[in-house]
């Protein structure tokens, strides 16, 4: 470790040392287990200049798979889809890309109008009474969403469905785990994929809270949304729904079914997948204060101007966050995602109700066609759940190992979807796949006639 300190003379080093009130290096680095400490010096190669650099990188990158060179059928939350070249153009404009969070209204009106907008949008397609101008993504938003269910409720217990994203669950626990609450998981069933109801009844006493996907990760839609609405609410606890913003419309809205949260991801809304991100936080609620009160992120409103004759737009509920109420702010969420609500909202103004309506019958017409078409490969058994599903659905593989068929595909340039074995232990051998809009037939095609090459 001293090698950070090479260039401090001894007595330099041991002022240093003083007046941190340590003996020695080492100490300083206490916290690190010895077992993963570099021993000895570090090999390092020789520095290269700028020009050898970029060589040397454009080396490194030609090993990766972009995802414009492979027909790509993975999801599992980020699926991919088509932004229209209005979206970068929009969002391009300095007056977005360079604003800041907008504490000064009478400057920053543009950006507060566009996140309005946003809001507005995401409260009619989710059936929502607010929604704030955006979190981190998905998986904060869903851990905030029973954060807030913990604050208002005052329980110790939440429920989250066991068919939910697995990252998304991982963030939940983290985010959770500083409150020594209980998380239970409420079981799938093994045969449709869906809650089951009778598991759900037997777990939900004395929970505050209960989080469900809709449709789920396996890319079912849970048919019986309203009546686990019912057995929560009987309970005095807070229904949270996560959704893909897209499948709304075709599905019914969570606000219809009893949803008194509803979060998602936005990416999908005109947003890249660039190895995953910047991603979108969708986040939205009923109208009850105790709830809205404690909603975290910023929240944008219209109102007048001095004269009551000019619209104009401001931040509000502002003593929910941390530039007012410090440490007893209701999140510490630190920015948000505005850019990318902003890519949101003009990519829901692009669509229309109409065009987004058609684009998710188009998404379940395309899933369904290559699950029809799959279902004719040997040993293919399509689907593996029973229960409707909208863009995704699980494929088990049958007489040949499913790490052997997709190292198979990937020589094909051709990556089948997502192995759940490493998520859900139960599932051997099953993959889930994702059928979008960008998916054309041929496409579809091609990912058949590789199954009937690889399944022999």
């Amino acid at each position: 470790m001293g090698e950070f300190f090479k260039n401090y003379s001894r007595e330099k080093l041991e002022k240093v040392l003083e007046k941190i009130g340590v003996k020695d290096v080492e100490e300083l680095y206490s916290d690190v287990p010895d077992e993963i400490k570099i021993k000895g010096e570090l090999n390092l190669p020789k520095a290269l200049n700028e020009m050898e650099i970029e060589k040397y990188v454009g080396k490194v990158l030609e090993k990766n798979m972009v995802h414009d060179e492979v027909l790509t059928f993975l999801g599992a939350g980020l699926p991919p889809h088509y932004v229209p070249a209005a979206i970068e153009s929009i969002i391009s404009r300095s007056e977005f890309y360079t604003a800041y969070t907008p504490y000064q209204p009478e400057i920053s009106q543009g950006i507060l109008q566009a996140l309005f907008e946003y809001q507005s949008m995401i409260c009619e397609l989710t059936a929502m009474d607010v929604a704030n101008s955006s979190m981190y993504d998905w998986a904060t938003g869903a851990a905030e969403a029973l954060r807030m269910a913990l604050r208002v409720k005052g329980k110790k217990k939440v429920l989250i469905g066991e068919n939910i994203g697995p990252d998304r669950k991982n963030v939940i626990k983290t985010y959770l785990e500083p409150l020594e609450c209980d998380i239970l998981e409420v079981n799938y069933d093994g045969v449709c994929g869906r809650i089951d109801l009778g598991d759900l009844e037997k777990k939900v006493k004395d929970a505050c809270a209960l989080y469900i996907e809709n449709p789920n990760f396996f890319g079912i839609i849970e048919k019986d949304a309203a009546k686990m609405a019912d057995i929560i609410h009987k309970e005095g606890g807070v229904f949270i729904v996560g959704v893909d913003p897209i499948s709304l419309g075709l599905l019914k809205p969570p606000g219809e079914y009893g949803a008194d949260i509803v979060v998602g991801e936005g990416q999908n809304l005109g947003g890249w997948l660039n190895f995953g991100g910047p991603s979108l936080g969708i986040f939205a609620c009923r109208w009850d204060m105790s709830l809205v009160r404690q909603m975290p992120g910023r929240i944008i409103g219209m109102t007048t101007d001095l004269s009551g004759e000019r619209r104009a737009f401001t931040m509000v509920l502002q003593t929910r966050e941390q530039h007012i109420r410090r440490e007893q702010a209701t999140s510490n969420i630190c920015t948000n995602e505005a850019l990318m609500a902003v890519a949101a909202a003009a990519y829901l103004a692009l669509l229309g109700s109409k065009g987004l309506r058609k684009l998710a019958i188009e998404i379940f017409e395309r899933a369904h066609y290559a699950c029809r078409r799959l279902s004719e490969v040997k040993n293919v058994i399509v689907p593996h759940f029973s229960g409707e599903f909208y863009q995704e659905f699980t494929l088990k593989l049958v007489g040949e190992d499913i790490n052997r068929v997709f190292d198979r595909m990937i020589e094909r340039k051709i990556i089948p979807g997502l192995i759940l074995t490493k998520y859900f232990p139960k599932l051997d051998n099953v993959l889930l796949s994702c059928f979008t809009e960008v998916h054309s037939v041929e496409n579809i095609e091609k990912l058949v006639e590789a199954f009937k090459e690889v399944m022999v």
